[in-house]
């Protein structure tokens, strides 16, 4: 693996990969959220028991979703940080505007700006998860999940902020999404326009089904 990360090609290429399983769960994460809609006695407690306490998930995907996280923003961090030192001259200096959107030239700034909100959304429902069952100990409890979801968005403070980070996010998938393919080398003009057009709605889709449910707990209080 260190050998494999040390060139420039490997770099992107191995967070491309990272990405793109980042990319997947995202739609499990909010085809399961998604459920809490249907209100306190719908589909949601069901299928969060099931994602708490299956063995495959908490102890298999679970870790490798945690790796691929801190992989995922190292790797962009370290990436972008090689790319630049490797400038010789600056973007305001180089019109670098006319080559590229404002997203691509700063996706470290939206990076940070969605790992601080991911420390966030760990503290509110993985730490607290983890509380309850290993720390304090109690009996599997299928009825908690949909209140525990509900009551985290009674806070304006704390809509606001999912807001404008899943805001911040789409614009981080705008550019990530075409971004990966290129990288693992699907940047045949045929293809380019699908991916484009798919990873659009992408980045429009996920964060707004994310923004919903946020909004649908708060003025449903």
């Amino acid at each position: 693996m260190a050998g494999y990360t040390s060139s420039t090609i490997g770099r992107k290429y191995a967070m491309a990969l990272s990405a793109m399983f980042l990319l997947i769960f995202l739609i499990i994460h909010l085809s399961v959220n998604l459920l809490s809609v249907f209100g306190k006695d719908g589909p949601y407690n069901s299928a969060s028991e099931f994602m708490g306490y299956n063995p495959l998930i908490q102890f298999l995907m679970q870790p490798i979703l945690g790796f691929a996280v801190v992989f995922h923003f190292v790797m962009g961090f370290v990436l972008e940080l090689k790319n630049r030192s490797a400038r010789p001259i600056k973007y305001d200096m180089n019109n670098g505007a006319a080559n590229s959107t404002w997203m691509s030239r700063n996706m470290i700034i939206s990076g940070l700006v969605v790992l601080a909100f991911l420390g966030l959304h760990f503290y509110d429902f993985w730490w607290h998860e983890m509380n309850f069952k290993y720390i304090e100990g109690n009996t599997p409890d299928e009825a908690r999940f949909w209140p525990e979801i509900h009551e985290k968005f009674a806070d304006l403070w704390r809509v606001v902020i999912y807001v404008v980070a899943f805001v911040l996010l789409g614009l981080h998938l705008a550019h990530g999404f075409q971004s990966s393919f290129q990288s693992i080398g699907a940047r045949h003009p045929k293809y380019t326009p699908i991916i484009k057009a798919v990873g659009t709605w992408y980045s429009i889709l996920i964060p707004a089904g994310f923004i919903f449910i946020a909004l649908y707990h708060f003025l449903t209080q």
